[in-house]
């Protein structure tokens, strides 16, 4: 069958496609999302590094090339959603059109380039909107956001969905650049003067800073070259706040080009490095955080999430981009909401203790199990441990990335099997056990029910004393072969008992 045009089976239907356009002082970017959710993904996405704030620090003005190539892509991006067919647009101005004499007049022609109406925001409302980024792509998050751009530098405190007041200083790169001369020695300076002042700094000492932009994340990439970080994801990639001093100092005292790797960020954005160094080597030393976590999302998702009503903001992200892959990908949705209600009550069986955070990765694993069934059975499990560690997830970090990745690929391939020794370097030793006994558990599950729901529910699975009980009731006792027998003893010696296939009738 040959589908229309507009015919996706891989998207989820319910979603109408939404675009954010957002015109910093550095970069223009148009980002599409399929549709307004409380775990968005991007369909498209493309910037321009412009360099609109180049200079207005210093001259007060937009420089004219910054403005020629920002409205370029205006016009390109109102092309690209057209083709989408994309009629919700929303469009953002920050630092460099608010603070530039000729503002007004670029957003008059911008808004004529784009076809909608510009938002030009404050820098209260910026830092607003950063926030809310963080609130949107972290699980219960407690710290300071803050956003990094071209322009301007804004800060607010994050505590759950809890949001402080948010303040904006003009310390972004091209800004600094111009300020100090170029001279990051200078900046230092200017950077520690301006901070000074900033109180949503005075509580962070010992919390987490989340760091926000395109010239952190650049920074970030390179920490993880030097390190051979097994995980080419940048959000919520983790740094100590010693380490990342360290880093940043390297940064500001070295000259880029012969920093390792810096082939993976854009020559546009090499400049602007040193400068981003000195305002995170000065936010560790002014407020001692604890870590530097890596933030993927920001104003623009800031804005999706406060769009969306209050009961979906309440979603667990996580979640709900499991639950979206499993309708997607899997071959019967409803198995994957049965197996997290199966392995509830084995685990409550058992002598395992579970923390309501390892409940919810059992879940999210639970419903992510089928998503590689398409593939070749030889390779099953590396394709499953591929997407998941990969994919586009928010509300969750690394090691809970590596054991939903693990836990999908033992279901395939065993527990007893050596799977991705760089991605095991992530997960604790607790949650590489948990991941083999759940594993072993969803093999059992499968050969039962081939996938399908209305087994589980009513072939319990349970520990009665020193044993592993399954129990099936007559019409499904035929299930029981050399095969499930096997899957029992494989699970029951991973958590010390003995295997019992129990048969009704």
């Amino acid at each position: 069958m040959i589908l229309a045009r507009n015919d996706a089976p891989g998207r989820l239907v319910a979603l109408s496609p939404v675009a954010i356009v957002d015109i910093g002082s550095n970069s223009v970017r148009l980002v599409a999302y399929e549709g307004l959710s409380r775990s968005p993904t991007p369909i498209f996405n493309d910037k321009v590094l412009c360099g609109l704030g180049r200079g207005v620090a210093t001259t007060g003005r937009l420089p004219q090339e910054g403005v020629d190539r920002a409205l370029a892509a205006l016009r390109r991006f109102r092309v690209l959603c057209h083709a989408m067919d994309i009629t919700d647009i929303h469009v953002l101005a920050t630092a460099a059109a608010r603070d530039a004499a000729n503002g007004p007049d670029f957003l008059a022609a911008a808004t004529a380039a784009i076809g909608a109406p510009i938002e030009l925001l404050s820098g209260r409302r910026e830092a607003e909107l950063s926030a809310l980024g963080i609130v949107s792509g972290f699980w219960k998050p407690d710290g300071v956001a803050g956003d990094l751009g071209g322009g301007s530098l804004e800060l607010n405190d994050v505590k759950g969905a809890k949001l402080g007041e948010g303040v904006t200083l003009r310390l972004g790169g091209l800004s600094l650049m111009d300020i100090s001369d170029r001279s990051p020695k200078r900046a230092v300076k200017i950077v520690r003067e301006a901070l000074a002042g900033a109180k949503q700094l005075k509580k962070l000492e010992g919390r987490t800073f989340y760091a926000i932009g395109g010239t952190w994340r650049a920074l970030a990439r390179l920490h993880m070259r030097q390190r051979n970080y097994p995980l080419n994801v940048m959000h919520n990639y983790v740094i100590p706040a010693r380490d990342a001093a360290d880093f940043a100092a390297l940064v500001e005292r070295v000259n880029a080009d012969t920093l390792n790797s810096i082939g993976s960020v854009p020559s546009a954005r090499r400049p602007l490095l040193a400068y981003g160094a000195v305002v995170l080597d000065e936010i560790i030393r002014v407020a001692k955080p604890r870590e530097i976590v890596i933030s993927a999302l920001g104003v623009r998702e800031g804005l999706l999430f406060e769009r969306l009503d209050t009961e979906e903001r309440k979603l667990d992200p996580l979640l709900t981009a499991a639950r979206e892959l499993n309708v997607l990908r899997s071959r019967a949705p409803v198995h994957g909401e049965e197996l997290c209600d199966w392995t509830d009550a084995f685990v409550r069986s058992t002598h395992l203790e579970e923390t309501p955070d390892e409940k919810r990765l059992r879940h999210a694993a639970c419903l992510l199990t089928d998503i590689g069934w398409r593939a070749h059975p030889d390779y099953r499990g590396e394709q499953s441990l591929n997407i998941i560690a990969h994919a586009a997830f928010i509300g969750i970090d690394h090691p809970g990335r590596a054991y939903l990745a693990l836990a999908a690929s033992y279901r395939h391939i065993g527990p007893d099997e050596d799977v991705s020794p760089q991605i095991r370097t992530l997960a604790t030793p607790r949650m590489l056990d948990r991941a083999h006994i759940l594993g072993a558990a969803m093999r059992l599950a499968y050969v039962i029910s081939a996938a399908m729901p209305g087994v589980l529910p009513r072939a319990s699975l349970v520990c009665e004393r020193d044993k592993v009980v399954l129990t099936l009731p007559a019409d499904l006792a035929d299930l029981a072969n050399e095969r499930v027998n096997s899957r029992m003893k494989q699970l029951s010696r991973l958590i010390g008992r003995e295997p019992n296939v129990r048969k009704l009738g």
